[in-house]
């Protein structure tokens, strides 16, 4: 298989993290992003200074630029598809926006690679929120922590025959583009996977209040900004480190007769996993400060647990996280601090649904 690679919202957080892993590797490498995102400007200049021009860039966008995106995607037999309206609030406050980008803009993607010749392999980013709050699981509260009432999967997580039930237009928005990159797979015959992500973490993540809320946490603090706490503060999510996501991005390439036509969660696992209080207790340390904090209603929706399970993953495609939460969130912080100035002018510290 030629080594060519094209990530939409290649300017992202997961995103740039991808091109420079695929870089490393040998592959050649195309961008297609609209820059809307605070903060991918500047990926795509760290990019080219560090890379020259060993990546090719597009701006545009996947709701308009159809015949941008047909020419690119004939060029390609790999389409790892990132792009997305993001956060679970501004769904709520711009449904139609939410829509258009998630529901659309795949649409306009799965098209575009069923009329190529070369019918590229695409990989998608899809969302633990395709399983809504997870009410028919029961939980009991902790000190600093809610926990499954099930023993069993609290000690596993989520597996893919839980029941799909969307919440919110952002779980809607996401769930129809997971169906229909899987539907497309099956009707069309086009070689699809569909990876239902949990809490990304990393280097190059500017996060907002209410999406990438491991680094907001550890930006806010560092520039000594309240954090608004949604609830108890006690819910719960398994925390994956961006290098690990990328290199399953690069086995599952590898074994795509094995993955294609699939659905499979992935994230930290039973193993990395936070609270929100503990979040704030382990950033405390690490940082040597103390962290403000203001509580406030807990918002629709919301999962008091979500923990993947990733025995599928690890079953076929022999893959499970290697970096600790620990570990990873020093990377984070190391580039946090050394690139403070720049998330201070590229983002805002607003409250997205003030």
């Amino acid at each position: 298989m030629p080594k060519n690679i094209l990530i939409i919202g290649g300017a992202g957080f997961i995103g740039i993290n991808s091109a420079r892993y695929f870089i490393k590797k040998g592959w050649s490498v195309s961008i297609f992003d609209d820059l809307s995102r605070p903060g991918s400007e500047f990926n795509i200049k760290n990019l080219s200074s560090e890379y020259g021009r060993r990546f090719y860039f597009k701006k545009g966008d996947i709701t308009t630029d159809r015949k941008t995106l047909q020419s690119l995607i004939n060029k390609h037999n790999v389409v790892l598809h990132l792009a997305a309206q993001v956060a679970v609030t501004t769904s709520i406050i711009s449904p139609e926006d939410d829509f258009r980008i998630n529901v659309v803009g795949t649409f306009n993607i799965l098209e575009a690679i069923r009329k190529s010749r070369n019918k590229p392999f695409l990989i998608y980013s899809s969302t633990n929120k395709v399983y809504g709050a997870l009410r028919q699981h029961s939980v009991v509260e902790k000190q600093t922590r809610y926990v499954f009432k099930d023993k069993k999967i609290r000690s596993r997580g989520i597996s893919e025959n839980t029941q799909i039930d969307f919440h919110s237009p952002y779980g809607c928005s996401k769930g129809a583009a997971d169906h229909y990159v899987i539907d497309y797979g099956r009707i069309y015959g086009l070689k699809t996977v569909v990876f239902r992500q949990s809490c990304i973490y990393g280097e190059h993540q500017m996060g907002v209040e209410d999406q990438g809320w491991v680094a907001w946490f550890a930006i806010a603090a560092l520039l000594q900004k309240k954090i608004t706490v949604f609830g108890t503060g006690k819910q719960v999510r398994d925390l994956l480190y961006v290098g690990d996501l990328v290199r399953l991005y690069d086995i599952a390439i590898k074994k795509i007769d094995k993955v294609s036509g699939q659905a499979f969660n992935i994230g930290g696992g039973p193993q990395n996993t936070l609270s929100l209080i503990e979040c704030f207790n382990v950033l405390s340390k690490k940082l040597n400060l103390s962290i403000n904090t203001k509580r406030s209603k807990a918002r629709t929706g919301d999962q008091p647990i979500f923990i993947s399970d990733n025995s599928k993953a690890l079953r076929l495609l022999n893959w499970r996280p290697t970096v600790s939460v620990s570990a990873g969130l020093d990377q984070m912080l190391s580039w946090i601090m050394n690139n403070r100035k720049v998330i201070e002018k590229t983002r805002t510290l607003k409250k997205i649904n003030s």
